[in-house]
């Protein structure tokens, strides 16, 4: 067994697609989905251990698509082979690097979480324990998305959710007053009639940059007729003078999704702290290192936080969510993820990390708190025979 101090080498680097279909189709105002679209690494160790990782290129979040990803890979592939022996040489990479990463966070993330998955499982040490940081305990509660979905379907999804017992919610508009309307009116009626209590429930909107000035996002957010939380990326990605008017004028807190790609990102949100929230979704920031620095900086300035998924996250991502999660937790605004085989047809783990009944998720007791060291997943032989093989190096 290797010690805490040894390290740990890197023999080969494998990038492959897990494709699964949904189980529901997913859609929002920037696209739609149908299957995972992803990108799994997997590195093997000197020692034979096997170390995963998973990463969600989006072109209309990052500007990445899975060809971009690919190639930032086969870039840089030798070189981590030779220089990344251990977490320290991680970091250092990841500080010199850090233009190539901003470019190519996803690509980048499904490295350092096999990586770091690997560090793990050869010293017999937790992710959090690989990286100094806390281990996740307790509860978290997760958001119920309800996507742009047709009208039946919307229905559905919307009283499935409220019988289940979830309280706190995230609406997709699609920017059609009477539709977006309607939406709300329907989780409203789900509210009234559901068993679940009403008290507490809260709502947010997620506009996926819909609108082009402040004026237009107000005017419809008026016509709504319903209280939210928080609107998500009301206007044009880095438009914080126009996101500010909207918070101002509405009454309401922004988060900063599409807006917030690094951490130097939050220097940029002006005003009063509070009006707005930072999404930080692990794929999104580069992996899981970069996504503590943002997380951490922004409740050291005083933002709220929320940690975020991109659609068809295996639990590879929604384990590494947790770490980001229990690090901040006493300031935790919201989660988003887990939806495991809820959302997928199958998972690429052998057994999924889902939210359960009031969208709650306990850590005590699942494999995926760090049993065995690095994430604690076991890759399900099943779902092995679905990864499509895209690159092997060397």
């Amino acid at each position: 067994m290797s010690s805490p101090e040894s390290p740990a080498r890197i023999v080969s680097l494998s990038v492959m697609s897990f494709p699964v279909p949904f189980k529901t189709v997913v859609r929002h105002a920037s696209a739609s989905h149908r299957r995972a679209q992803n990108l799994i690494v997997q590195v093997v160790g000197a020692d034979g251990r096997i170390g995963w990782g998973e990463g969600c290129p989006r072109q209309y979040v990052t500007g990445e698509t899975i060809d971009s990803a690919l190639e930032f890979i086969d870039q840089h592939a030798d070189d981590w082979l030779v220089k990344i022996t251990g977490a320290e040489p991680l970091r250092t990479w990841i500080k010199v690097h850090r233009e190539e990463i901003d470019r190519n966070p996803a690509a980048f993330c499904a490295v350092e979480l096999a990586v770091l998955d690997l560090l793990g499982k050869s010293q017999t040490r937790s992710l959090e324990d690989v990286l100094d940081v806390a281990k996740p305990v307790g509860e978290f509660r997760y958001t119920a998305v309800l996507s742009d979905l047709l009208w039946p379907a919307y229905r559905w999804q919307c009283g499935r959710y409220r019988r289940a017992g979830f309280v706190d919610f995230k609406v997709k508009l699609c920017g059609v007053v009477r539709r977006d309307q309607a939406k709300l009116r329907a989780l409203e009626n789900a509210t009234s009639r559901s068993r679940a209590s009403s008290s507490g429930v809260r709502i947010r909107v997620d506009a996926n940059n819909l609108w082009e000035s402040a004026e237009d996002c107000v005017k419809h957010l008026g016509a709504l007729n319903t209280a939210v939380f928080a609107v998500e990326e009301p206007l044009r990605p880095g438009d914080f003078n126009g996101m500010l008017k909207v918070a101002e004028q509405c009454s309401t807190r922004i988060v900063v999704d599409e807006s917030l790609l690094r951490a130097e990102h939050l220097d940029a949100l002006s005003g009063d702290p509070a009006n707005w929230i930072a999404n930080v979704r692990v794929s999104k920031m580069g992996g899981v290192i970069r996504s503590l620095e943002v997380a951490r900086k922004a409740v050291d300035l005083g933002v709220g936080v929320i940690v975020g998924c991109q659609v068809g996250e295996t639990s590879i991502l929604s384990r590494a969510a947790l770490t980001v999660m229990q690090s901040i937790k006493p300031r935790l605004l919201g989660a988003e993820g887990a939806f495991g085989t809820h959302l997928l047809r199958q998972d690429l783990t052998s057994g999924s990390i889902m939210f359960g009944p009031c969208g709650v998720l306990a850590v005590e007791g699942l494999a995926s708190s760090g049993g065995g060291g690095g994430l604690g997943l076991e890759i399900a032989e099943r779902a092995k025979r679905d990864l499509v093989l895209l690159r092997s190096f060397p």
